[in-house]
C-alpha cells in the first residue's frame, strides 16, 4: 500500500510542478490551439501539449519507486517483461501524437502509428483472450487487441472537446481500475494505475474549465492508449464472463463516442475521420448547458458506469448477465435522449417499413432497366414504363417516343403535380402523381434517372412498333419540347 501511495503522490506532485512549466514555455514558443468556431469553443490560444507533463511524471514515478527500499520493487522487478514490452508502445503512441500537436499529421498517419503501437502492446503480452464468457481463437485476438487499443486511443482524442473532460474520463476509468485491482488483490494491475491516476488528478487542476492547457492528441493518446491496456490486463485477471466487459463499463463514455460517430458518418456517407459537431459534448453544449455543466453531467454518467463495472467485477456470474443488461439499458436511454437524427431515421427504415419500400423501389427500377434494354419497339418500352408508374403511384403518365404517343390513366386526378422528363428527337415521359401518395416515394428521382439514361440509350436501336397495345389509346402527333432539357416539375 504504502508503493501505491507512494506512486500516487510523487505522479501527481511531479504533475502540479511540471505542468506550468510546459504550459509557459509552449505558450511562449507560440505553439498554441488557436479556437476556430463553432468546433473549438475557447476564447483564446491555449496550449495542447498536456501529454508531457503526464508522461513525465508517470516514469518519473516510477523511478523514484524503484530508488526506494519498498517491496514494489521485486513486483516491479517480476514484472519487468511486460513494462519493458509496453514502454516503446506507450512511446511510440505519445510520440505520434506529439508530432500531430505541433507539426500536424494526415488520418492514416495517425492511424499508422497507433496500429504500430497497438502491435507492439500484442507482442509484450497486451491480449484479449476472451469476451462476455466467449474464447477467443488465437487468430480472433490478435485483431481484436489492436483493434481495441486503438479504438480507445481515438475514442478519449474525440471525447476532447471540452475543458476537463477527457482528462476527467480518463481519471475515473483509472480509479476504477485501481479500485477493481484492489479488490482482486491484482497488485501489478494496482501499481500500473496508480502512478496515472495521481497525475491525472494534477493535471485537471489545470485543464478543468476555464482551462489553461489542453491534452492535445499527445495527451489523449496515451491515455487512452495505456487504459486500453490496463483494461486488457484487467480482463485477463476476471472471471470469465466479465471478461472485457467490465473495461468496457469503465470507459463507457469515450468508447460509446466513438461508436455513435463512426454510425453517424456512415449512415451521412461522410468520411469517418471528418470532424464534425455531433459528439456526444456537442449535444449538450447545444441543449444549452456551459461546458462546466457538460463536463461534470458526464462525470456522473462515468460514475455510474465505474459503479456499474465494479458491481459486475465482484458479483457472481449469475448476476452478470443482469448488470449487464441493467448497463446497456440506461446507455440506450441515454442515447435516445440526445436526439440524434440518424438514428431515428434508420430505426424508422429497419422497423417502420421504410426498407421494404425502398427495396420495392429498387426491385420496380431494375425490372424496368432490364425490360427496356431488352425492348425491340416504342411499345415495349411503353409496356415497362406503364406497369412501373402504376406501381409507384401516378395517377397518369403519358408518353411520346419515336413519333409515338401513348397514355395511360390509373385512377381519378386531385391535386396533383407532374413531372415532365424530355426525351432525344422531341419525345417526352409526363407522369402526375396526387399530392400525398405514399406508393414508393422515395424512388422517384431514381425513376426519373432511370428512365432517362435507359431510353436515350435504346432509342437508336428501336423500330417502329406496327400496332400498339389494343388497351393504350394513342395521342395526337406533335410534341413540344427541346432535346437533352432537364427534368421539371410543375404545381397544378
Amino acid at each position: 500500500m504504502y508503493s501505491l501511495l507512494l506512486l500516487a503522490s510523487s505522479a501527481l506532485l511531479l504533475c502540479l510542478l511540471l505542468t506550468p512549466v510546459c504550459r509557459d514555455a509552449f505558450q511562449r514558443a507560440g505553439l498554441v490551439d488557436h479556437p476556430d468556431q463553432p468546433r473549438k469553443i475557447h476564447l483564446r490560444p491555449i496550449p495542447r501539449v498536456g501529454g508531457i507533463p503526464i508522461a513525465l511524471s508517470y516514469v518519473a514515478a516510477y523511478a523514484l519507486l524503484l530508488a526506494t527500499p519498498l517491496n514494489a520493487r521485486s513486483i516491479l522487478a517480476q514484472h519487468l517483461p511486460l513494462v519493458w514490452g509496453l514502454l516503446p508502445a506507450a512511446g511510440l503512441v505519445f510520440a505520434t501524437g506529439l508530432i500531430d500537436d505541433l507539426w500536424g499529421l494526415r488520418p492514416w498517419e495517425k492511424l499508422a502509428g497507433q496500429a504500430a503501437a497497438s502491435v507492439l502492446a500484442y507482442a509484450a503480452g497486451v491480449r484479449i483472450l476472451g469476451i462476455a464468457g466467449f474464447s477467443t481463437a488465437n487468430w480472433w485476438s490478435f485483431p481484436l487487441t489492436v483493434a481495441w487499443l486503438i479504438g480507445c486511443a481515438n475514442a478519449f482524442n474525440l471525447i476532447d472537446g471540452v475543458d476537463g473532460l477527457a482528462s476527467g474520463i480518463g481519471l475515473f476509468a483509472t480509479l476504477t481500475m485501481l479500485v477493481a485491482a484492489l479488490l482482486k488483490g491484482d497488485m501489478p494491475l494496482a501499481l500500473a494505475t496508480a502512478p496515472m491516476a495521481g497525475a491525472l488528478v494534477a493535471f485537471l487542476r489545470y485543464n478543468f474549465n476555464p482551462a489553461s492547457i489542453f491534452l492535445g492528441d499527445s495527451g489523449s493518446l496515451l491515455v487512452g492508449f495505456l487504459l486500453g491496456c490496463y483494461g486488457v490486463l484487467w480482463s485477463q485477471k476476471a472471471a470469465t464472463l466479465l471478461a472485457m466487459t467490465a473495461p468496457l463499463m469503465a470507459l463507457a463514455i469515450p468508447i460509446l463516442d466513438v461508436c455513435l460517430s463512426i454510425a453517424r458518418r456512415f449512415l451521412r456517407r461522410r468520411p469517418i475521420f471528418a470532424a464534425d459537431r455531433g459528439h456526444i459534448h456537442h449535444r449538450l453544449l447545444d441543449r444549452g448547458l456551459t461546458p462546466r455543466r457538460v463536463a461534470l453531467l458526464l462525470y456522473g454518467v462515468c460514475g455510474l458506469g465505474a459503479a456499474f463495472s465494479l458491481l459486475a467485477s465482484v458479483a457472481y456470474n449469475q448476476y452478470t448477465g443482469l448488470i449487464l443488461l441493467l448497463f446497456c439499458g440506461v446507455a440506450w436511454i441515454g442515447v435516445r435522449n440526445l436526439g440524434y437524427v440518424e438514428f431515428g431515421v434508420a430505426r424508422r427504415v429497419l422497423l417502420g417499413g421504410t426498407l421494404r419500400r425502398v427495396m420495392s423501389a429498387q426491385i420496380q427500377l431494375r425490372h424496368l432497366e432490364e425490360s427496356i434494354r431488352s425492348a425491340a419497339t416504342p411499345n415495349d418500352c411503353w409496356v415497362a414504363i406503364r406497369d412501373t408508374a402504376a406501381a409507384f403511384g401516378f395517377a397518369s403518365v403519358e408518353m411520346r417516343l419515336a413519333g409515338e404517343a401513348y397514355e395511360a390513366r390509373f385512377g381519378p386526378a386531385a391535386e396533383s403535380w407532374t413531372l415532365r422528363i424530355p426525351l432525344p428527337e422531341g419525345g417526352s415521359i409526363v407522369c402526375t402523381r396526387n399530392a400525398g401518395a405514399s406508393e414508393l416515394a422515395a424512388g422517384l428521382a431514381p425513376f426519373a434517372e432511370t428512365l432517362l439514361d435507359t431510353l436515350r440509350a435504346r432509342l437508336p436501336r428501336l423500330r417502329p412498333s406496327g400496332s400498339v397495345d389494343p388497351e393504350i389509346a394513342a395521342l395526337a402527333e406533335g410534341v413540344a419540347g427541346g432535346r437533352d432539357r432537364p427534368v421539371t416539375v410543375s404545381v397544378r
